[in-house]
């Protein structure tokens, strides 16, 4: 087993870049983690392949994902070439996703994306559904022609391809769609305000990995939801932007409040309760049910969780 030099076992996590990483950052700096017994060491992907593709060879023990990666895995609907991963499992909630649609400054309402070219991470997973079905309700449907899909990579290579004029909208979550609006471009709408209830972000582990270190699972969980109520706490708030800023030094510090007050909104931010979404988790599976390749119909959540963990 490797250890951490604190003496500690190591849990390696795999994140995307940006300010939804808060809950770990504070578990590490806080020393919650090694209160439960891990050292929890972070790992950056650029893209739901490369995690997903890293993820299935066990080069990390838990992602944290988005609930449609690991949905689209398990039913083989993926876009990476690794084929039904029916080992990959959902074992906490973190959050809705935070998604914004963010546009060129020359865009004033969502149907002036008639004909403009929309970025995703990847055209089969993540949030790539979220953004068909915001533009299928406002009259905009992708397989009819009436706009244009490219795969651009995470977060930050879709706001960097969003601020070089490549693309004239993506999907945003803080700090990204907070930078973008700061220098101009326009958020033309919250996802979850348009969707509903969304399940974005979770824990997710292997079932073989997980059944031999479940005391380790059950750690990260009761830390990572320390975390959240800690930085839930109002008088915290410095504490929380100062570690924000340590772990992103990019950021500056009007975007970090703007974050802080973003992430932990009483009613759209972090999950107190770190569980699944169980209302998130259907709109994940009727979207995935609509534009999944092969189609077929989702209706078991129980398939892709375990909330028995934590």
């Amino acid at each position: 087993m490797t250890r951490h030099p604190n003496g500690l076992p190591i849990v390696s996590v795999n994140v995307f870049p940006g300010g939804f990483n808060w809950g770990v950052y504070v578990g590490q700096d806080k020393g919650l983690f090694a209160e439960h017994g891990i050292a929890v060491e972070v790992q950056g992907t650029p893209n739901s392949v490369a995690q997903m593709t890293d993820f299935s060879t066990g080069k990390f023990d838990i992602a944290m994902t988005a609930i449609d990666n690991i949905v689209a895995y398990v039913e083989g609907q993926g876009e990476a070439p690794i084929g039904p991963q029916n080992d990959f499992m959902a074992v906490m909630g973190s959050d809705s996703g935070f998604l914004s649609l963010v546009a060129s400054s020359s865009i004033r309402k969502i149907e002036d994306l008639a004909g403009k070219t929309l970025s995703v991470d990847a055209m089969t997973t993540g949030y790539a559904f979220v953004l068909y079905e915001i533009m299928r309700r406002h009259g905009l449907d992708k397989d009819k022609g009436d706009y244009e899909i490219v795969r651009a990579g995470g977060m930050v290579q879709r706001w960097e391809a969003l601020r070089e004029g490549r693309h004239a909208a993506t999907l945003l979550s803080a700090p990204y769609n907070l930078i973008a609006e700061n220098s101009g471009f326009v958020e033309l709408a919250k996802a979850t305000d348009i969707i509903g209830p969304y399940q974005g972000n979770v824990a997710a582990v292997r079932r073989p990995w997980a059944a031999q270190n479940r005391t380790k699972v059950t750690a990260y969980i009761r830390a990572y939801r320390q975390s959240i109520a800690w930085l839930y706490e109002a008088q915290n708030r410095d504490e929380a932007i100062a570690i924000l800023r340590r772990h992103l030094p990019q950021m500056p510090q009007e975007i970090a409040k703007a974050s802080h007050d973003e992430l932990l909104d009483p009613a759209r931010g972090f999950f107190r309760t770190c569980e699944i979404d169980r209302a998130g988790l259907n709109c994940v599976l009727d979207l995935r049910s609509r534009y999944g390749l092969p189609p077929r119909r989702l209706d078991d959540p129980a398939k892709y969780c375990d909330l028995g963990f934590g």
